[in-house]
């Protein structure tokens, strides 16, 4: 349900992280618009072993968070209820640094924006890219 196109939700505080691409301030639950990271519990496959890729990527957007308060802006909203947003953490894009870092992919769907961040994590073999298998 969108939020009316001349207003834009802002929400600002502490988050707590719930997966890859989602976290929490004062009881909003955020979606990172134009990434798509795996489900907490998801496993992924590399070298023809199993390992918690999800898990993986939820620690990945902790500690990009680290102790900084974190600025979340979108007007839109998914079919969970959760708001569609860009957050930004110590002035810097949380959202591009889980693609640029390899934990989400871009969301192309969505967004374009991060498909360079994507590229590069890519090349580098980063995060997700070590393995063979991790489609979110």
């Amino acid at each position: 349900m969108p939020v009316p196109a001349t207003a834009t939700n802002a929400i600002t505080g502490k988050p707590r992280v719930i997966d890859g691409e989602t976290i929490e301030i004062s009881g909003e639950r955020i979606h990172l618009d134009g990434i798509d990271a795996p489900e907490a519990k998801q496993e992924c496959t590399a070298g023809g072993t199993q390992w918690a890729c999800g898990q993986e990527a939820t620690f990945a957007l902790a500690r990009i968070i680290e102790t900084h308060w974190v600025t979340c802006k979108g007007d839109k909203r998914d079919r969970d209820g959760r708001l569609i947003a860009v957050c930004h953490a110590g002035g810097k894009d949380i959202n591009a640094m889980m693609v640029r870092e390899g934990w989400a992919l871009a969301y192309r769907r969505g967004s374009l924006d991060y498909v360079d961040e994507e590229t590069a994590a890519r090349d580098a073999r980063r995060g997700l890219w070590r393995g063979e298998s991790f489609r979110p």
